[in-house]
């Protein structure tokens, strides 16, 4: 059984004729009486009276039609969902962006988008990178956003901007010591840094031991939001991405300093990518360019 047979049915008892809904569904009679015919067979059941001068539905076609109608009405709801969910007035996101990114850019890119698109709903996963990968193989997230120096066969990588890490500390430290530091004071400065499960931490160290410096590592924390709120309320100092420093923080230069990371939007290649997906990537390059514009 086919949609294009209850349709049939439905046109021959609406226009109680098999010439009618023939000329209205602009196909031949023979044609029509044939598919109602094979609908019959198919069910078992006689469902229109031929009998008289009107083909009028017998009571197992009364029957049936009345089911028959609201899967249709269901139907038509359907088509007007695909259509709202292509025309973004509704629909879903699954979004996975590592820790030091979502500090700084998902309040502003999620601001920008829900501006053009309030019907999406969105669900933001906090992870590392070698988390959201693997969510994005299995069809777990739809899109990520972390770096394009980790290639991948299966992802493809969407160039952003680039993130450079500083050396952030309170406004009111920085005001006392200046905007520049020595390589012998940044190897004296008592630092608080995220622990060595963020691959932020890992350039910082790498960053280090490539200087030939020794850091002093006065405290060690597993959340950005813990690790800004300790700089702005202390006397720590703390490296990282330099877009993090809001109010009550600053950034002071490093010698030499930090090789930039090229942020970038992740998502399975050659895979189907929803209206919704499609939107978030032109809102996050408009996000990210208006930053490098500043």
């Amino acid at each position: 059984m086919l949609l294009r047979h209850i349709r049939y049915l439905k046109a021959v008892v609406d226009h109680g004729s098999f010439t009618r809904a023939a000329q209205a569904l602009h196909v031949s009679q023979p044609a029509l009486s044939q598919q109602i015919r094979e609908l019959e067979l198919g069910l078992g059941a006689r469902l229109l009276d031929r009998s008289g001068r009107q083909v009028r539905p017998t009571d197992l076609g009364v029957a049936y039609l009345r089911h028959v109608d609201r899967a249709l009405k269901e139907l038509d709801e359907a088509t007007r969902a695909v259509r709202d969910v292509e025309d973004l007035s509704t629909g879903s996101l699954r979004l996975g962006i590592t820790p030091s990114i979502a500090a700084y850019l998902i309040a502003p890119l999620l601001r920008h988008f829900r501006s053009s698109y309030p019907g999406i709903g969105l669900v933001v996963h906090v992870a590392a990178q070698e988390e959201i990968e693997p969510a994005l193989r299995n069809d777990e997230l739809d899109l990520g956003i972390g770096f394009g120096d980790l290639p991948a066969e299966d992802i493809e990588t969407i160039p952003l901007h680039d993130e450079r890490l500083a050396l952030i500390v309170s406004a009111i430290w920085q005001g006392a010591r200046g905007n520049a530091f020595t390589a012998a004071e940044l190897a004296s400065t008592p630092l608080a840094l995220l622990d060595g499960s963020f691959s932020t931490r890992r350039l910082v160290d790498q960053y280090f031991q490539n200087s030939g410096l020794r850091s002093s590592v006065a405290v060690e924390v597993n959340s950005i939001t813990a690790l800004m709120e300790i700089v702005r309320q202390t006397d720590l100092a703390t490296i990282l991405p330099a877009n993090v420093a809001g109010a009550g923080l600053a950034t002071i230069g490093l010698p030499p300093e930090f090789a930039p990371r090229r942020a970038a939007l992740l998502r399975r290649r050659n895979a189907y990518h929803s209206a919704a997906a499609r939107a978030f990537v032109v809102a996050t390059k408009e996000v990210t360019s208006a930053m490098d514009c500043k």
